[in-house]
């Protein structure tokens, strides 16, 4: 795959090339529906805005997991934070939509 990407359409296949493993996707699934959730609690008063420092734990710990033990590669995130962010959620309404395999 090429180093440098020339927009999200082209960095979406290698994203989804480093995302096979189905339990890798599923802790991301579980982890961005958490951030959702901690986001959603935090602007209905159900958590003080401190909850917020759990975001970033929550999203990138679910996700690390599922590349380092169950992937056995490196996250994209590493190399291309803002495309791996935005494919993140791609994925995720990708998945929540039966696109793509749970």
């Amino acid at each position: 795959m090429p180093t440098q990407f020339e927009n999200f359409r082209t960095f979406y296949p290698y994203y989804l090339s480093e995302h096979a493993n189905r339990t890798c996707r599923r802790l991301h699934f579980v982890g961005s529906a958490l951030v959702l959730a901690i986001l959603l609690a935090v602007w209905f008063g159900q958590l003080p805005p401190l909850g917020l420092a759990a975001v970033p734990l929550v999203g990138y710990g679910f996700a690390w997991v599922g590349h380092f033990v169950f992937e056995k590669n490196r996250p994209a995130t590493f190399h291309y934070p803002f495309y791996s962010l935005a494919a993140d959620w791609v994925l995720f309404k990708d998945m929540l939509i039966g696109k793509i395999r749970f």
